[in-house]
């Protein structure tokens, strides 16, 4: 054997070697990163339990949030993948302290883009035929690199409109399975030790829908069915939705329509570039008609069929011409049995109308196991429900904050909770994050109740006397 040809076979070792280490590799980062930022806040919390005066409390609690961010985001973006996901959830301000989303927020296209010569050879394995052939322009600089994909701005030989072309990073399924089952474990032991609520199902779902992400086939299929619904059933859609180019989408690569609007993180900016207040009525009036199309529309997809869109984080949300709205991204949809989308529409009404008995009652029709810690647990359930599944906070509550013994969550365990549920309550998460972002603060179940009623007459299950009367079903009331 040469020389030259030694080097070629101890490289190929070498890289094999690497693959195969590199998911231990994540775990020990994972572990080792976890541990500290848990321990510190234990280590804190006993410390500052024996401070008395309230300010200095506070100031101490801001400086522990600050640390703690700042290794939050150092292990969200070393990881990437997964992590990057994990960023998008808890980086809310409705849900996470201020220090950690001023971090966080910023993560939502941070994923490491693949080197363009990778991206070329799986469009070429999963096409068949080289790039010039199938392409006019193709710009090698993505327009933006997520944990799963990444998207390039390209254009079809023979056509005069720009299409998206989301190409798939190679060989990041096994490591994002990998940090999802780091992920399992740590939630089964703080759920043992500090947040009375089943986290590990809502793992488990995560697993699943993630799981769903890297077949874009399913994808197309999920964009078509949810383009199909909401502009047959709306004089005009409430949300654009990207076209898919039927012939161009395998299982890792797919085409759709490009679609020109500003990411709607940069919305401020967009408005400080064109002279328009931020706090006058004509932003006022933009962020009300973009919320109003996003809560339109989700309340249409989950109450109505119970197929959704269940990942409108920032980064998958544009704003267009004229306000309008456009969802990107269709990788994680979930259809809900008929029994859970009555359940909830059941629920959107008793959070609605502030019916604590009702509440109680949809809980348990849900499959929400609880044990109740308080005296007056309805009135304490009425509260859990409003704060999981409304966008509007209950009185008195600024920001979600498990750790806190005030938390509805301390008093009212969730010992099991339905993993087909974990969607819902995300995407209402996600719509609260933004309507705090963009300074609305809004009841979505006041929003849908029109919808529920109509779901669930529509099942049988209301009387038509019972319906709420609305002149114009896609007018929203807006309540401060």
């Amino acid at each position: 054997m040469n020389a030259l040809a030694f080097g070629y076979d101890f490289k190929e070792i070498q890289d094999k070697v690497s693959l195969h280490l590199r998911p231990w590799h994540r775990s020990f980062q994972f572990w080792v990163r976890a541990a500290d930022i848990y321990t510190g806040y234990k280590v804190f919390q006993l410390r500052v339990s024996l401070v008395k005066d309230p300010q200095k409390k506070q100031a101490m609690w801001d400086k522990q949030h600050e640390l703690a961010a700042d290794k939050i985001y150092a292990m969200c973006y070393d990881l990437g993948g997964f992590f990057l996901k994990i960023a998008q959830i808890i980086g809310k301000p409705d849900l996470a302290p201020a220090a950690w989303v001023k971090r966080l927020v910023t993560l939502c296209d941070q994923a490491p883009a693949t080197p363009f010569d990778a991206v070329q050879l799986v469009l070429e394995e999963e096409f068949g035929r080289s790039i010039s052939e199938i392409f006019e322009n193709f710009d090698v600089n993505p327009l933006g690199s997520a944990s799963i994909a990444q998207i390039h701005r390209a254009r079809l030989r023979g056509d005069k409109n720009d299409v998206v072309v989301k190409v798939q990073h190679p060989g990041i399924q096994d490591l994002m399975m990998t940090d999802i089952r780091n992920l399992q474990a740590f939630a089964l032991y703080i759920q043992k030790t500090d947040i009375k609520f089943d986290l590990f199902s809502v793992t488990k779902e995560m697993e699943k829908q993630i799981g769903y992400e890297f077949d874009f086939l399913r994808e197309a299929n999920a964009m078509e069915r949810i383009r199909r619904f909401l502009y047959e059933n709306n004089k005009k859609t409430p949300v654009l939705v990207p076209r898919v180019l039927r012939g161009l989408a395998t299982r890792r690569v797919l085409v759709m329509d490009y679609i020109d609007g500003v990411p709607i993180l940069n919305l401020g900016d967009e408005m400080d570039k064109r002279g328009i207040n931020p706090g006058g009525k004509m932003a006022t009036s933009a962020k009300q008609n973009i919320l109003k199309s996003l809560t339109l529309a989700y309340g249409q997809m989950i109450l109505k069929t119970g197929f959704f869109h269940a990942d409108p984080h920032p980064g998958n949300i544009l704003i267009c011409k004229g306000s309008e709205v456009a969802l990107l991204d269709y990788g994680q949809v979930k259809d809900l049995p008929d029994q859970l989308r009555l359940g909830f529409a059941d629920l959107v009404l008793a959070m609605a109308d502030s019916n604590p008995v009702k509440a109680t009652e949809s809980y348990r029709e849900l499959g929400i196991d609880t044990v109740s810690n308080c005296k007056n647990e309805q009135q304490e359930m009425l509260r859990l429900a409003q704060t999981m599944f409304d966008t509007k906070l209950p009185p008195g509550v600024v920001m979600l904050q498990p750790f806190s013994e005030d938390a509805s969550i301390k008093k009212i365990g969730v010992q099991s909770f339905p993993e087909e549920l974990f969607s819902v309550l995300r995407t209402v998460h996600l719509l609260r994050g933004l309507s705090v972002g963009l300074g609305i603060n809004y009841s979505c179940a006041e929003q849908w109740r029109p919808i529920a009623e109509e779901a669930l007459y529509n099942a049988g299950r209301l009387k038509g006397a019972n319906r709420t009367k609305v002149s114009n079903p896609g007018r929203f009331f807006w309540r401060y």
